[in-house]
């Protein structure tokens, strides 16, 4: 049956019904910070910083997480290689060879034009700001990462190196397709105390 405006009514319901599931299939992937930080504000109208209070965050650090869960909630579904488990898979295989001195299977898993960045904290502990390109990128890690560990990012597969368990430094990935298309080794202990982590057994 079609509508006066030319419409498919029974159509339409079940795109909607699609996108409604798509969207809960998203929010799961979401920290339980971002998911509430998410749906108090945009469906609900909550002030941030009465969020905050109920995370015992700051407002800032609300609109930090509420901001990241928009972007994904509005990106998961058109980004390659955002299903989680593929991206931990190339997380794992990229510790691997790093811990191994595999160049070639460094190489493999990282994209022809990647990018790692470092934040002032990773630069302090002697990383440097910028490197770019394969090649580079992988010689920067053969054969170290030997203590960073798989860790849940927000949400998103990456690593950590917690020595005693206190977390120093966080490799946040962009995976796009099954490679690794940006590193950000994440230092500073204000932006650390922000994000949502998880340690992962090897």
């Amino acid at each position: 049956m079609t509508g006066e405006d030319g419409s498919d009514p029974e159509a339409e319901a079940l795109l909607a019904e699609g996108v409604g599931q798509a969207l809960l299939v998203v929010l799961d992937t979401l920290t339980p910070a971002e998911r509430l930080a998410f749906v108090l504000h945009d469906l609900f109208a909550v002030p941030f910083d009465q969020i905050a209070a109920i995370l015992d965050r700051s407002p800032d650090a609300a609109k930090t997480l509420a901001s990241r869960a928009r972007r994904r909630v509005r990106g998961a579904a058109t980004v390659p290689g955002a299903d989680p488990t593929r991206q931990r898979a190339v997380v794992e295989a990229f510790l691997a060879a790093s811990r191994g001195g595999d160049f070639e299977a460094l190489m493999a898993v990282l994209d022809p034009e990647v990018v790692l960045r470092a934040d002032l904290g990773a630069v302090a502990l002697g990383a440097s700001r910028e490197v770019r390109g394969v090649a580079a990128v992988a010689s920067t890690f053969s054969g170290r990462a030997r203590f960073a560990r798989p860790a849940l990012v927000d949400g998103a597969a990456g690593a950590v190196w917690a020595p005693g368990g206190q977390p120093r430094v966080v490799f946040a990935f962009t995976i796009t397709g099954g490679k690794i298309v940006a590193i950000d080794l994440l230092a500073d202990p204000e932006r650390l105390r922000q994000l949502d982590l998880a340690i992962l057994s090897d």
